[in-house]
């Protein structure tokens, strides 16, 4: 069997600044790629993020406002701690390079910033016809699991049995 390769892409970055930058107001950062992964996940499979809401008690008003469209991107992976994306660390970099997130250590260890830069143009992509859809699931994300990676992870777990069981390395 072939390994399949998984490649940064703008999509992929420009998603995770939308992520970082409303996790990261103020004092705050996101804190931690685990946290990142399964808030990415949520955005991702529309069909997980509906049925996330309806188990944190969203209305039917909110998720009436969910597109269920094609998975965005790529498909994520089954690793040791649930859902992830090979691509993160590449995707993580070239936005530190671009200076448009900063690396912030914290007590569990490193969280990440959006720095000014990184704000202006996350403001310009939410308010683009292209990325609109997203910007509003993050807002649901941010306004019903800004919690810990941890805690996120096992949601994930004691919610979605078919991510859990799921071999490592498969697609979800």
């Amino acid at each position: 069997m072939r390994k399949e390769l998984f490649y940064p892409s703008e999509d992929g970055e420009a998603r995770l600044l939308l992520l970082i930058s409303a996790f990261s107001k103020g004092d705050k950062c996101l804190e931690g790629r685990t946290k990142l992964a399964k808030l990415d996940f949520l955005l991702r499979y529309p069909s997980f993020l509906c049925r996330a809401l309806e188990i944190r008690g969203a209305g039917k008003y909110v998720l009436s406002k969910i597109v269920y469209e094609e998975d965005i991107e790529t498909k994520m992976v089954r690793y040791r701690y649930g859902p992830w994306d090979p691509a993160y660390y590449a995707l993580l970099g070239r936005l530190i390079g671009k200076r448009l997130i900063t690396p912030i250590p914290f007590k569990g260890g490193i969280g990440f910033k959006v720095t000014n830069k990184g704000l202006l143009i996350a403001g310009e992509l939410s308010e683009s016809l292209g990325w609109a859809e997203v910007a509003e699931r993050i807002k649901m994300l941010k306004s019903k699991f800004d919690v810990t990676g941890t805690t996120l992870t096992k949601f994930i777990y004691n919610n979605f049995p078919e991510v859990v069981s799921a071999s490592w390395g498969e697609k979800l």
